[in-house]
């Protein structure tokens, strides 16, 4: 994986080098071994042709060598790429485009999608399995093609208007260009405020900067016209020819599709290790790894210090999975004094703010993986895939999906926000909406699809999917996700909902769970990585959060943040911050010390 960048100018103005430069300074822990750029008017000026600057930061991870450096351009064809992520099955589609006449001058994946769309266009996309967000500038038809992968694992940032389009792998490096000028975004506030800090795509926390949705693909032609499309999508719906299917049936297929699934995300010219909470989603990851890679595997945990009766660590439970599977296993102890330094660097390293306290977790655990291995397969998407979550029982014969959803999932509802917001920022019901329109979308589902979905499609994307490949990232670490194989996600789509939610849940999963790894990981409560003191926010913490809004004059108003919230609103989180807590369990002062923390490491002003 790589951090990419780039801008086309319509208004014959050249892109500015010094705001690229800083960009790519942002992009630099995404991809530390090498940096690119490319552009198409110093050596080889067109007058009727957009000025096109490509940037890159590489991570090497699929062959080593210069020969797959990016920008990577191909003459012959017209065309140059910078591209973020794996495909998996590139081998294969080059043995394809080999005996279609295709010569290669490098072994990775990036030359096989430049020559793979040369040759099929936007169809290549269907052919691809694998994470990416890539650009494609077409010398010959003056276009640029972009598209992200079916699950959103890679981001596609990007500003458009008619002067200038601009993308990158960075939300915070979009707004390092002195002429791009973003403003807080009100309806995004109200997602992240709402819905558990998720902001769907194509919105993001900053006007005027978007974000490509998941499975789509953009063009731009000469003049700036803009034009989206979707390529993939799916539909949880029962198939007539799976109507005979029993568990035991269902069960081998899930096994299969995921056992392919982590076969694919071994490939690598670099070692793969695994992210190991102790929980069911990552120990099955490490059973699977461990069915094909027989040799040295190395798993990795995170514990924190306990808060209000709560455990701070799985180690227990992560301790059988690696006694079991042999692996060599490094757990990591963080004390409080350790965790506080790191709050800052933590939230700086995230491209939208994000609540969940693990966000930590994941980049303390990132920072030592990264130090002995390149790689890490990680357990998000099963939860939404398979109906691990408390709120899908109740979905599957509720009459009213939309209040039952909201009930569990939201962290307030619209008049507890309008009290909490001053006047300026109090608007519509943006979540509610959104929720709404989702399901009205897709009303051939029952209830609990229509949940599992939105799950899987937005909160996901939006939140696990982002929060690790941030935290990752930060340390040039690339985390793969083989629960979010589309293969793997058709066919969840086709599974009964009745078959996922019995016995508390991802059924499938454990009973998967049964026939390979201990029973005591599967015959308890949901494990994670938990960081009690992020949701009680007491002591040292709370210290933390009361500097964080404190101003010159020692008042908790929020430096940045102080337009945008009540202060009645901060005062009573201060004072009570264990009497405030989501229906998610999320601390609500920790949600506005993560937003108010975010504007000013990137100064951000709040209009």
């Amino acid at each position: 994986m790589c951090g990419i960048h780039g801008e086309l100018r319509f208004d014959g103005k050249l892109p500015s080098s010094e705001n690229h430069e800083r960009a790519l300074r942002r992009l630099a822990p995404r991809g530390p071994d090498a940096r690119g750029i490319w552009d198409n008017f110093k050596d080889r000026p067109i007058s009727n042709s957009p000025k096109v600057l490509f940037g890159h930061q590489r991570l090497s991870i699929i062959d080593l060598s210069d020969h797959s450096s990016q920008p990577f351009v191909d003459h012959e064809l017209g065309l140059a790429i910078v591209f973020n992520g794996e495909i998996y099955n590139y081998k294969q589609i080059k043995e394809e485009l080999c005996q279609l006449g295709y010569k290669f001058r490098s072994s990775g994946d990036t030359e096989i999608i430049l020559k793979a769309y040369h040759h099929w266009k936007e169809k290549a996309l269907n052919r691809f399995n694998g994470m990416f967000a890539f650009s494609i500038w077409d010398f010959k038809n003056n276009e640029l093609f972009a598209a992200r992968d079916r699950l959103g694992i890679k981001p596609y940032y990007y500003v458009s208007d008619a002067k200038r389009f601009l993308f990158s792998s960075s939300l915070v490096a979009l707004t390092y260009h002195d002429d791009v000028k973003v403003s807080l975004n009100r309806e995004a506030l109200h997602y992240y405020m709402t819905f558990h800090s998720v902001v769907p795509a194509p919105a993001t926390i900053l006007s005027p900067i978007q974000k490509l949705n998941p499975g789509c693909f953009l063009k731009i032609d000469s003049q700036g016209k803009l034009t989206k499309s979707t390529y993939w999508s799916f539909q949880n719906s029962r198939r007539a020819e799976d109507a005979h299917l029993q568990q035991s049936d269902w069960l081998h297929l899930v096994y299969e599709k995921l056992s392919k699934s982590v076969e694919r995300r071994l490939v690598a010219d670099v070692p793969v290790g695994i992210f190991l909470s102790g929980g069911l989603d990552s120990s099955l990851i490490t059973a699977l790894v461990r069915e094909q890679s027989p040799g040295e595997l190395h798993t990795f945990s995170i514990g924190f210090s306990g808060a209000e009766n709560e455990k701070g660590n799985e180690f227990e439970y992560s301790d059988l999975v690696a006694r079991k599977f042999e692996t060599i296993h490094h757990k990591i102890n963080v004390a409080t004094s350790e965790l506080l330094p790191e709050l800052d660097s933590c939230i700086a390293a995230m491209e939208e703010p994000m609540v969940s306290h693990d966000n930590v977790g994941f980049y303390l655990l990132s920072q030592f993986a990264k130090q002995r291995v390149k790689v890490v397969q990680s357990g998000q998407g099963a939860d939404e895939v398979f109906a691990g979550y408390k709120w899908y029982p109740p979905m599957l014969k509720t009459s009213d999906a939309l209040a039952e959803y909201k009930k569990h999932f939201f962290d307030r509802s619209h008049e507890e926000l309008s009290n909490t917001l001053s006047k300026a920022f109090v608007d519509k019901d943006f979540s509610t909406k959104f929720v709404e329109q989702f399901f009205s979308k897709y009303q051939s589902e029952g209830p609990l699809d229509r949940v599992l979905h939105l799950d899987t499609s937005v909160m996901l994307v939006d939140d696990p999917v982002k929060r690790v490949d941030n935290m990752t990232m930060a340390f040039g670490l690339e985390a793969r996700v083989p629960f979010l194989d589309h293969e793997v996600i058709e066919l969840a789509a086709r599974m009964p909902p009745e078959m996922k939610i019995q016995k508390h849940g991802k059924h499938i999963l454990r009973e998967l769970g049964y026939r390979m790894l201990p029973h005591e990981v599967i015959d308890r409560p949901k494990g994670y990585f938990p960081v009690p003191e992020l949701k009680y926010v007491q002591g040292p913490f709370l210290k933390y959060a009361q500097r964080t809004f404190s101003n010159q004059d020692n008042k908790l108003v929020g430096r940045y943040s102080s337009n945008i919230f009540r202060q009645e609103f901060i005062k009573n989180l201060m004072d009570s911050p264990k009497s405030n807590i989501t229906p998610l369990g999320g601390s609500m002062l920790w949600q506005i010390t993560v937003l108010e923390k975010w504007l000013q490491i990137h100064q951000i002003e709040v209009c």
